[in-house]
């Protein structure tokens, strides 16, 4: 931990530059201040009580310490969230040298939980100004605006998030923020194209876009927002005084402010991210091999040390790219004669992919005209479209494909490697190699680097794994089989391991398998770009296979009549408990409050369709806020 000189200096410049935010922001006024001091000391009041580690506290605690030591993490949130409880930690002198084991583990003397848990209570305190202020700009009474405040205040729910290391504060700010924002702007004192202006667009555009880069789950509030700056802008069409002209500039201008913005936002807190992030870490098997060998400490020595140019003759593992972490394998035990639906299978050696490195892993690319499996002194690499044999490299089978149905898809066909038992079921084991991401027609194969494709010359299918796993007789493995539907997510491929082959006697050769490394030292060069990319895609994929089900989980009728807490954490040493449930007035009068508004709604629209006007004009302006705020209340908590 830093001294106590350091932490006042890192407090000190982090105060002076909030210190004009309540100014720019308009959030000065008395009652704002007093609610916010209301709600700063309901958060603040024994804030490192309990000392230990309360429910997502273990997961969020975790990625704070990755972070201070520079190490590469992976999770499905964007980052900007957990760099926010990373800088409290940072002006705390956190060393990130505590493990975060398992829920209810004290807190070493070590961890300045005052400092990580302050960051969300500052934001949960955050929140009720500006719920207040969006409730007057809404065009509702100061009474009004002050008794929602007052709801927020004293919700159960968010005064227990509030006073952990968890996000939920975090995105609920800036999703509040940015509704207010939005709100704002139909101010008829804020001229469009006014400095005001610009500025009040240039922070919707920040603000949706750091909700957006804490938790995905902010895109149906900022839905609301867009719905309201749309509206705005329409409504300004109708402006006679506004030419054409002037209308497409402030068109350009609302997407500047609220596309280019946002993304160059986005861009720069991953930037931020995978700068901090430079080191090996537990979470390096979720990334493709070229990823891993970027980072220091990762697998870097499948690049250095090892021969980039496939061949011929190489010894080489073949990496699953996307989805399913997994390496091609195969081993002495066969397929059963008939699986457990009764269909016979070919009884050839079992082919899987297993999820964990194996002497089983390697194979040897072995041109089909000749014999020896030797990688020649003058040196021939496989090119994009070169037909290859892959032999297994302990049992020394060609990898084969078939007329057989799948294990467990019997819509594809079953892959084997090749034993020959002299009957009529010949060998089929030759396969075409494509690069999918190719940048000419006749590109070499690389490791690492190459995507490829593996196509069975004979069948015209791409080998690819099922997702689905083998059950006893094939260890639990994965199913690989091959399909003429060529989908990337399942049938993409790379090199990590490398080799050329130099024993052509089998035994010495399975004996240097047997001793190959295959731990990488070295980082290899990837652009920030390339490692985004892989980033988001692999994000967005892990959160479509995340199981939704778990001890703590719950249907969403079970929300907004709170049937059920979640148990946060639970004293070893008393009775001591923490639970996360709402405060059931205020979420039983917000659930009837909205019905009742829709029911009312519902009424004086028919009645207004019968000529019937019981509501002044004055207020309808405000309607389509109202209602776009009303049904979405539920979805912003």
């Amino acid at each position: 931990m830093g001294t106590s000189t350091e932490i006042k200096e890192k407090w000190c410049l982090l105060g002076a530059t909030m210190k004009l935010l309540p100014e720019q922001l308009n959030l000065g006024n008395p009652l704002s201040l007093l609610l916010f001091a209301g709600a700063l000391g309901t958060r603040l009041w024994k804030i490192s009580t309990p000392n230990n580690i309360v429910f997502d506290e273990l997961h969020f605690g975790k990625f704070i310490a990755l972070y201070m030591q520079r190490t590469f993490f992976f999770d499905y949130h964007p980052p900007f969230g957990k760099q926010l409880l990373t800088l409290g930690g940072w002006l705390g002198g956190f060393d990130g040298e505590f493990t975060f084991e398992k829920i209810g583990q004290e807190y070493s003397e070590n961890v300045p939980v005052w400092n990580m848990r302050l960051v969300p209570a500052l934001f949960g305190s955050l929140v009720v100004p500006v719920v207040y202020c969006i409730i007057t700009e809404m065009g509702f009474s100061a009474f009004t605006a002050s008794l929602a405040a007052f709801m927020v205040i004293f919700d159960n729910a968010l005064l227990t998030q509030s006073r952990l290391m968890l996000l939920e504060p975090v995105f609920i700010f800036f999703s509040f923020f940015a509704l207010l924002v939005a709100l704002k702007l139909r101010n008829p004192q804020i001229r469009t194209f006014s400095v005001r202006w610009l500025f009040w667009m240039g922070i919707l555009g920040v603000s949706m876009a750091a909700a957006a880069t804490v938790k995905y789950v902010s895109v149906f509030t900022l839905l609301v927002v867009l719905v309201e700056v749309i509206r705005n802008f329409w409504c300004h069409i109708n402006n006679k005084h506004l030419s054409a002209k002037l209308l497409w500039v402030e068109l350009l201008t609302r997407l500047v402010m609220l596309i280019v913005v946002p993304l160059l936002f986005y861009f720069t807190v991953f930037y931020v991210h995978l700068s901090i992030l430079i080191r090996a870490g537990p979470h390096d098997n979720h990334m493709t091999s070229a990823f891993q060998s970027n980072l220091e400490g990762g697998l870097s020595s499948i690049i250095t040390g090892q021969p980039r140019e496939v061949v011929y003759g190489s010894q080489i593992t073949l990496r699953h790219t996307h989805g399913s972490l997994c390496w091609l394998h195969s081993h002495k035990q066969l397929y059963p004669l008939r699986y457990d639906d009764g269909r016979g299978s070919s009884h050839q050696q079992q082919v899987t992919c297993y999820s964990f490195k194996d002497v089983n892993n390697w194979w040897i690319v072995k041109h089909p005209d000749r014999e020896s499996v030797l990688v020649e002194d003058k040196l021939h690499p496989v090119h994009h479209g070169d037909i290859v044999q892959l032999v297994h490299g302990m049992t020394n089978r060609a990898l084969n494909s078939h007329n057989v149905a799948a294990p467990l898809t019997p819509t594809d066909q079953e892959v084997s490697c090749y034993i020959d038992y002299h009957i009529q079921l010949t060998s089929h084991s030759t396969w075409r190699v494509e690069l999918v991401n190719r940048k000419s027609a006749d590109e070499q194969w690389m490791a690492v680097q190459s995507s490829v494709r593996l196509i069975h010359v004979d069948s015209g299918q791409s080998l690819k794994i099922s997702g689905k796993q083998l059950p006893e007789w094939g260890f639990r493995h994965f199913e690989v089989t091959t399909n003429s539907e060529f989908i990337p997510e399942t049938a993409t491929w790379n090199v990590e391991e490398h080799r050329y082959t130099k024993v052509e006697d089998k035994n010495e050769r399975e004996k240097d398998m047997n001793d190959a490394e295959m731990i990488p030292t070295t980082p290899y060069s990837m652009s920030f770009w390339q490692k985004f990319a892989e980033l988001q895609t692999k994000m967005f994929m892990t959160r479509v296979d995340q199981p939704m089900e778990h001890m703590y989980s719950s249907e969403p009728l079970e929300w907004p009549l709170l049937d059920r807490t979640t148990a946060y954490w639970i004293s070893n040493d008393s009775n001591a408990q923490i639970h996360l449930i709402g405060n059931f007035v205020v979420w039983y009068s917000g659930v009837a409050a909205i019905f009742i508004y829709c029911a009312l709604l519902a009424f004086y629209l028919l009645r207004r369709k019968r000529q019937c006007y019981d509501i002044d004009e004055g207020p309808q302006p405000n309607s389509n806020v109202l209602n776009g705020l009303s049904c979405s209340g539920l979805d912003s908590f």
